[in-house]
């Protein structure tokens, strides 16, 4: 996975982290979380403000 797969690593959020709220999360936590994700290999200096706020989207509506 890499920082622009957001709706897969939303996936993989929803499912490593049932009980979270992604709304939430901050971008801290979440940049964390998606670096330790299996099959995630980008670079974790690649992500920025908009890729994070994109993730975190995409994970909120993959939980509704």
């Amino acid at each position: 996975m890499k920082w622009t797969d957001s709706l897969e690593i939303a996936i993989a959020l929803a499912e490593k982290h049932p009980d979270v709220d992604p709304q939430y999360v901050n971008f801290v936590d979440l940049h964390r979380w998606v670096c330790e994700l299996p099959g995630f290999s980008d670079d974790p200096k690649r992500s920025g403000e908009k890729i994070l706020e994109a993730i975190q989207m995409a994970w909120i509506d993959e939980v509704k």
